[in-house]
C-alpha cells in the first residue's frame, strides 16, 4: 500500500517536474563558448543579441548558421520557437530544431526532444520516444534527464516499470545536484 501512495506521490511531482526546465536556464557557458568557438564571429553576434534580449535580430541570425548545421544555433532557434521569443511561436520548428541539433549529441537538446514526445508539443506524443532521448540526455550526466528518466521508469511510461532503474536514474540526478532527483529517489526508497 505504502509503494502505492509512493507511486501516486510520483505522479503528481511528475506534472511539475516533466518538461518543467525552462528552455533557456538550460544554456549553459560551456555550451554557449563552444558553439561560438565553431561559429565565430556571426554566431557571437546572435548571442550577443539574444543576451541583450535583442531577440528579432537573433532570430534573423541565428537561422542560416543553424542551416549551415551548427549546434549552438539549432539549440537557440529552437528554443525561440518554443518560447516564441523574436519569432511566432511554433512547436513543430521548436521540435525540427531541437531534433538536429539532438542528432548531434547535444544533452540539453536531447532533453528538450524528449520533453516534446513526452508532452506531445510539435511532435506526436510518444512515451517510447521520450524514453530514449532522455536515456541518451541522462547518459552523458544531464541530471533533469536522469531525473525524467527515473520517473519515467518509476511509473512504466514508455518503458516496462522498472523501480531499481527509477532508483538508480533518480540517485544519480541527486548526486548530479537535481533536488527533484534527491525527491524522486526518496520516495522510491520511502517505497520498499
Amino acid at each position: 500500500m505504502k509503494l502505492s501512495r509512493n507511486l501516486l506521490a510520483m505522479v503528481l511531482l511528475s506534472f511539475t517536474v516533466l518538461g518543467a526546465t525552462p528552455v533557456f536556464a538550460q544554456l549553459n557557458d560551456d555550451l554557449i563558448e563552444q558553439a561560438i568557438l565553431s561559429g565565430g564571429e556571426p554566431l557571437q553576434q546572435a548571442f550577443d543579441a539574444a543576451d541583450r534580449g535583442e531577440w528579432h535580430k537573433a532570430a534573423k541570425l541565428f537561422p542560416p548558421l543553424a542551416e549551415q548545421g551548427n549546434v549552438g544555433a539549432q539549440f537557440m532557434l529552437a528554443a525561440m520557437f518554443n518560447e516564441g521569443m523574436g519569432v511566432k511561436q511554433d512547436f513543430q520548428q521548436a521540435a525540427k530544431w531541437y531534433a538536429k541539433a539532438a542528432e548531434q549529441g547535444l544533452a540539453e537538446a536531447q532533453f528538450s526532444l524528449a520533453n516534446a514526445y513526452h508532452e506531445g508539443k510539435g511532435v506526436k506524443q510518444d512515451d517510447q520516444l521520450a524514453v530514449k532521448w532522455y536515456q541518451k540526455a541522462a547518459e552523458q550526466g544531464f541530471a533533469e534527464a536522469q531525473t525524467n528518466l527515473g520517473i519515467m521508469y518509476g511509473l512504466g511510461r514508455g518503458v516496462k516499470q522498472d523501480l531499481n532503474f527509477a532508483k538508480m536514474w533518480a540517485s544519480k540526478a541527486c548526486e548530479n545536484g537535481d533536488q527533484s532527483g534527491c525527491d524522486v529517489y526518496r520516495m522510491l526508497n520511502e517505497g520498499k
